[in-house]
């Protein structure tokens, strides 16, 4: 499988914290970052697995936190004024593989998520979800039966706490890559790659399937609540 890891933001939410230091690079314990446990998670599950980090804000530093870890690079040059969707699209040419997990790259995620979630192939296209979420996320979902109907950062009333993690197949990647390039063309290059299967849904009656993964230990880490609740998920990992 092939894994694009989506690691170019500042982390803006997290500033005066972020200004020298990518909050993907926070330490987990002595030897590990929250970046370097999502590529070694991976390879754990995926021995064959083709990792691909994009990188933009520090991206030397990234670069060499991850130089022992065989994975590749791909820049966002632009990261500064770009979001999400920019950064997919520079590594644009990953979405043509058979089978896609698109994951962001200052999240944890237990062992049990990893094995039966990010490393597994599917034959549908779905993203995670967390129904059991107490405060939203920085992106939410509202799912009905097993689609999401619909994804945004402005959502009023949801379901779900979206859990930074989408899955595609062959049919759904290729279309992925087209809808960002048409989002692109058209200057909107700062939006969420997650927009993009938005505008899928809406507009070219796309479905989007959902796991709920309700339960199981995650973490996005935007804050130092954040950050504790990774730590103890890595302590308790086997991997």
């Amino acid at each position: 499988m092939t894994y694009i890891i989506l690691a170019a933001g500042k982390g803006n939410n997290l500033q005066p914290l972020t200004l020298n230091y990518a909050k993907t690079s926070y330490k987990l314990d002595e030897e590990t970052t929250v970046l370097q446990r999502m590529v070694r998670s991976i390879r754990h599950f995926d021995k064959n697995a083709e990792i691909v980090v994009v990188v933009g804000f520090l991206a030397d530093t990234v670069r060499k936190e991850l130089e022992d870890e065989n994975v590749r690079f791909v820049m966002n040059p632009f990261y500064e004024v770009t979001n999400s969707i920019a950064s997919l699209w520079f590594a644009r040419d990953y979405l043509e593989r058979e089978n896609v997990a698109i994951v962001h790259g200052d999240v944890v995620f237990s062992d049990e998520i990893v094995e039966q979630y990010l490393t597994k192939p599917t034959d549908f296209p779905y993203v995670l979800v967390d129904s059991s979420c107490e405060k939203p996320g920085a992106y939410n979902a509202v799912t009905r039966e097993d689609q999401v109907l619909v994804m945004s950062k402005k959502l009023e009333h949801f379901n779900a706490k979206y859990s930074c993690m989408t899955k595609l197949d062959p049919v759904s990647s290729r279309l992925l890559k087209q809808e960002i390039d048409i989002m692109i063309n058209n200057n909107m290059y700062g939006q969420f790659f997650e927009d993009s299967l938005v505008q899928m849904i809406m507009f070219h009656d796309f479905c989007l399937f959902f796991q709920d993964i309700a339960g199981q230990a995650w973490a996005e880490v935007d804050g130092v609540d954040d950050l504790l609740i990774a730590q103890e998920i890595h302590r308790r990992s086997n991997v």
